[in-house]
């Protein structure tokens, strides 16, 4: 059964519901969730987790992106679709232990696996401080290639502009389905296409959060 969303006007009125399908190639407006992860480094200086999502995806394929992003289905609350969280990397998190950071309307378009697509979001953004190692999550495989972490201000200096590229290092899927290191230098136009100020707004709360004294989700 195909997958269906409850599709939106622009004034952010509910419509109706469209298959994922119809939707991306209509361009009508959907919801989304985004958490993005950030850990305490040794040094002490903020990390930004991010995945690359894999070649396969109907809208940006092989891009790094949110770490852990998922439509809202028909009939859905944000709170639902935060089981993207578990689904995706393994990591289970109580809802109330995320941290809003605001809500963004975005539009994109292009070409995937031959088949143009529009696709119109609005997103409720939040973010999460981890203590879990990148070698212990569990990967999804139709979703998500790798999952990779960089330096917080580094990310910020890429996304303003002022470097050309970060270093980045995680784990990727092998062709086999395990888990094996990987880096890549990553730059700014290999990140899924937003408005820069959505990463930076993103990537200065992930900073504060991780140096301040918030404490971080521990699962044991």
């Amino acid at each position: 059964m195909a997958e269906r969303f409850d599709i939106y006007d622009e004034q952010g009125q509910w419509i109706g519901t469209a298959t994922r399908a119809e939707t991306h190639a209509k361009g009508l407006w959907h919801r989304s969730f985004h958490c993005w992860l950030a850990r305490r480094g040794e040094d002490g200086r903020a990390r930004i987790l991010f995945q690359r999502r894999t070649a396969t995806k109907d809208t940006n394929p092989g891009c790094y992106d949110i770490t852990v992003a998922g439509h809202l289905s028909a009939g859905e609350t944000v709170r639902d679709a935060a089981r993207e969280m578990e689904e995706e990397i393994g990591f289970a998190v109580p809802f109330e232990r995320l941290i809003p950071l605001g809500t963004f309307r975005e539009e994109d378009s292009g070409v995937a696996g031959g088949v143009p697509y529009i696709d119109r979001e609005e997103s409720v953004v939040f973010g999460c401080l981890t203590v879990r190692a990148l070698n212990a999550f569990q990967l999804q495989p139709e979703e998500v290639a790798g999952l990779y972490e960089a330096d917080a201000e580094a990310l910020l200096a890429l996304v303003r502009g002022e470097v050309a590229s970060v270093l980045a290092r995680g784990v990727g899927l092998t062709k086999d389905g395990r888990l094996a290191p990987v880096e890549a230098e990553v730059s700014a136009d290999a990140f899924v296409p937003r408005d820069p100020a959505y990463y930076i707004r993103c990537f200065e709360a992930l900073n504060a959060m991780a140096t301040s004294d918030l404490e971080a989700f521990d699962e044991t």
